[in-house]
């Protein structure tokens, strides 16, 4: 092989032999073996929630050992069609081969990423809040900005998405929204974007075409299942219903069905107005308010007890985690690891895997070097 293929292969076989050691290929295999023959079994589907997660289970070992194994099968194909391009003189074919390695590789790495998301709800659904900043229509529009480009990543991830909640802003943009992002690793990808966003730009709502910044918040926590118990008196909780903003038929419209709900002893509000009626958005607000009962609990675990102060702490300067620069010139900069490009539309479309992986892998560094020392 050429040098460049040679160290692409030396590259693969680095996140093969990474990939298997972290998945522990033959306790895997062994336990897959397990969870298919209990699947077979006539009673199994008698329980429907614990088949159901067996089932995940199964599917997520089967999804990652396939990964190890087309890796190998990639690498196994270019070294033989290598052989046959040398020896039947086809130049044409090194090409196909480079290219076959540069995928693999790249597969290799998100496979390698992937494989890091065993936090204990990094593979669970989740909801994204977005909430506009002080600035009124400027912080608005760039908190429907942000919504946008988190529609865009779930889609091009092909993540089903729900609109739970949304109240749109007076001229444009929202005044805050609520998604609920559902597919594999949704929250253990995302559960990186919360915290301020910051966005200076030549605000298309001056007439007097000044540079504008521009603030808005994002929360994101995984949606958790009925097997995890999260106490909630309900004497700590404030119900208030009200008329819903957003798009919907007339029932919609003209009743009091959105529901909100207030934690009294942690200040936390979740919200729902989308469903069809408010009982709907009641059950709905109720999941949502475990959900985030349980991310504050995730988070004291992490030992990063300032999430509750942070989901009450201004919008504003001091607690961004990214900036997004349009003008004067254009680029967008992660501030915890300093990953940055120039290609501002590519972002605001939905591309931030670049930052998501850098968070990634920048926490369980973090973690790492914590461990270290305190070992």
């Amino acid at each position: 092989m050429t040098p460049e293929m040679m160290s692409l292969a030396g590259q693969i076989e680095q996140s093969v032999e990474l990939l298997r050691r972290r998945l522990d290929w033959d306790r895997s295999q062994k336990r897959f073996d397990e969870l298919t023959a209990m699947s077979e079994r006539p009673d199994f589907w008698d329980d429907a929630q614990a088949a159901q997660k067996l089932m995940r289970e199964r599917t997520k070992l089967n999804d990652q050992m396939e990964a190890i194994q087309s890796l190998e099968s990639d690498l196994s194909d270019a070294r033989e069609l290598y052989e046959m391009a040398q020896e039947e003189g086809d130049k044409d074919a090194l090409e196909e081969i480079l290219e076959l390695l540069k995928n693999a590789k790249a597969r290799g790495e998100k496979a390698e990423l992937e494989a890091l998301l065993s936090g204990e709800a990094d593979g669970n659904d989740c909801y994204v809040e977005i909430h506009a900043g002080a600035g009124g229509t400027e912080s608005q529009d760039w908190a429907g900005m942000l919504r946008r480009m988190y529609v865009r990543w779930a889609n091009a991830h092909d993540m089903k998405l729900d609109e739970v909640e949304e109240h749109v802003g007076e001229e444009a943009g929202i005044k805050s929204a609520t998604l609920q992002i559902k597919g594999e690793n949704a929250y253990g990808w995302l559960k990186s974007e919360s915290g301020v966003h910051r966005l200076v730009r030549i605000s298309p709502f001056d007439s007097n075409a000044r540079r504008h910044t521009s603030f808005a918040s994002v929360w994101v926590y995984p949606v958790i299942d009925e097997s995890i118990d999260i106490e909630i008196e309900d004497k700590d909780v404030r119900t208030d219903t009200y008329r819903a903003s957003g798009a919907g038929g007339q029932h919609v419209n003209k009743t009091d069905s959105a529901v909100r709900l207030t934690h009294e002893p942690t200040g936390i509000v979740v919200a729902c107005q989308n469903g069809r009626s408010q009982h709907q958005n009641r059950a709905t607000a109720w999941e949502m308010l475990r959900a985030r009962l349980y991310e504050l609990e995730l988070q004291k675990k992490r030992e990063a007890t300032e999430a509750l102060e942070s989901t009450k702490s201004e919008i504003g300067w001091g607690h961004q985690i990214r900036s997004y620069v349009l003008q004067p010139y254009q680029m967008v900069k992660d501030l915890r690891t300093n990953v940055e490009t120039s290609d501002t539309q590519g972002v605001l479309d939905g591309d931030l895997d670049q930052f998501l992986a850098a968070s990634l892998s920048h926490s369980l560094t973090s973690a790492s070097d914590t461990d270290d020392s305190g070992a």
